[in-house]
Formats: C-alpha cells, structure tokens, sequence
C-alpha cells in the first residue's frame, strides 16, 4: 500500500518509520535533526514552504502540508497504529516490517 503526502507524491506505508504533528515538532533537538537532514540533502519539502506534519523514513524525511492526523487515518488501513506510543496523536509506530 501506499500514501499519499501531497504534491502528486506517495510513498510505501511499509518504509514509514513514523508520523508527526509538525507543530509538535517544534524542540530544539527536533529542529536540529532537520536541519542537519536538510544539509545532508535529505529533507523533502512537499509542502510548498507550509509544513503540517514530518514523515520520517530510513531514508529521507518528508514535509508534508496534510495534516499527520489524516495521513495517521490512512496509513491505519495498511498497518496497524501502536496506541501506547502514540502520545502527540500521529505518530505511526510498526513492529511487524516485511
């Protein structure tokens, strides 16, 4: 399966290490991993500058103007969310990788 983050781009729920709310993303130390990501050439903005949610892959990180929670509703239909670490409401946690 895979999902749509904005901009005519989708990406494979199974490369998704995880979802989050971009204004909770807001931390020091979270800011820093982007923008030592960006440096690296490893940050894709697809949101024309209006970032609402960061999808974190092994390989890139993703900017994305959809809301985390709605990307959070459709990954739900591929692969299960894990609830106990699910604390800011979008994160997508899987334990079962193929």
């Amino acid at each position: 399966m895979f999902l749509h983050l904005g901009s005519d781009f989708s990406i494979a729920v199974r490369d998704i290490i995880s979802i989050h709310d971009y204004a909770g993303f807001s931390m020091a130390i979270n800011q820093l991993f982007i923008k030592n990501l960006r440096q690296l050439g490893q940050v894709v903005d697809l949101s024309a500058g209006k970032p609402k949610s960061v999808i974190v892959t092994s390989q890139v990180v993703y900017l994305s103007a959809i809301s985390s929670l709605t990307l959070k509703r459709r990954a739900e239909k591929s692969f299960p969310i894990d609830e106990k670490n699910d604390s800011d409401g979008g994160s997508v946690l899987h334990e079962d990788r193929e």
